[in-house]
């Protein structure tokens, strides 16, 4: 039997280069060597593209994070695929683990597009609107999901209505992993924060803050089926505000527990809730909604991740696996979802 040869692609240009180089790892450990043949690729900080030897391991050490290394055999792209040494590396499909700008905002996925490659997650446009919070949740609200009050900003110079009141959160509008990101709670910190947001991304957004629980819900498209996650609460330890890269990825304080003291009808909610979104924005493959559930009783549409963090302690993985399906195949069924479908550049 013929192998299918897989692109597993990693690193990027983005602020969460280091966490694509993690999960990329947990993917090249758990593929099913018997259906796949994987290659691992590393996109440099730089932009260039690395093919990386089998026996690459990316981990989070101490604390200090990986990255794909600067120097390695250099890939070219061209109309015929990936080519590396003169020699076409003959892949059937990409599976760009690839988080934040650049990876899970539509241009990469353009380049497969271009070049006839077919690829795990999002299309185009699903990739770059959900990437983009300033335009997923008008897309949300249209779809009557209910989206946390705020406005978005591209400067210091700005008023904030009289329906916004603190704590705000402060957050760029295409950043991901909560890099970026401050929880403001009087108005002598909103501009440091807004500037700060700043250098990570041309638009900002400012938004309230909502008490309540941080809910996820894993959504699989997989054997013509699409289908929704139980559903997931974040826990922090108390010593974080808000659930920032730190609490996310280098100290072990966050737990996902999946609660049974909700009202009845509440997870069914948010799954169809999850399902909306995921259909609203046009996603495929894969997804992670991110909710809140406040202390109100409203469930209110936090953020959508079309390549969500792919660990295997990752959110997304956990909480398909609590539906029956391991990472394992977890990981087969985004791949052969990918194969089944046509590339094309409507998508």
């Amino acid at each position: 039997m013929n192998r299918t040869r897989v692109a597993i692609i990693c690193g990027g240009k983005s602020s969460e280069h280091e966490i694509s180089c993690v999960s990329a790892s947990g993917v090249l450990a758990a593929i099913d060597r018997e259906k796949f043949d994987p290659l691992l690729i590393g996109i440099t900080k730089s932009g260039k593209w690395i093919l990386l030897p089998e026996q690459t391991s990316f981990a989070i050490k101490n604390g200090s994070l990986p990255s794909v290394p600067e120097t390695g055999t250099e890939i070219s792209i061209t109309s015929q695929g990936l080519v590396s040494s003169g020699k076409n590396l003959e892949i059937d499909v990409a599976f760009p683990i690839l988080h934040g700008p650049y990876g899970e905002d539509g241009t990469i996925q353009g380049l497969f597009e271009m070049i006839g490659l077919r690829y795990v997650g999002s299309g185009v446009l699903a990739s770059a609107v959900s990437m983009d919070k300033s335009y997923a949740k008008p897309i949300f609200a249209s779809a009557n999901l209910k989206i946390a009050p705020g406005i978005v900003v591209t400067s210091l110079k700005f008023n904030l209505p009289s329906n916004l009141h603190y704590p705000l959160f402060v957050k760029p509008a295409r950043s991901g992993s909560s890099r970026g990101t401050t929880k403001v709670k009087k108005e002598s910190e909103l501009i440091s924060a807004v500037e700060f947001a700043l250098t990570f991304d041309s638009k900002v957004i400012i938004e309230q803050a909502i008490t309540g629980r941080e809910i996820e819900c894993a959504v699989l498209q997989s054997d013509g089926k699409v289908s929704a996650s139980p559903i997931g609460q974040i826990v922090i330890s108390s010593k974080y505000e808000f659930y920032d890269f730190q609490a996310k990825y280098l100290d072990s304080s966050m737990q996902l527990v999946f609660p049974t003291d909700l009202e009845a009808g509440v997870e069914e909610k948010i799954q169809a809730a999850a399902l909306v979104a995921f259909k609203t924005a046009g996603c495929e493959g894969l997804a992670r909604v991110d909710f809140f559930y406040s202390n109100d009783g409203e469930i209110i549409i936090n953020e959508i991740n079309t390549m969500p963090g792919f660990t295997p302690t990752s959110v997304y993985p956990k909480l398909i696996e609590k539906s029956g399906i391991s990472y394992n195949e977890l990981i087969t069924k985004l791949i052969q979802s990918a194969q089944n479908r046509s590339a094309s550049i409507t998508r």
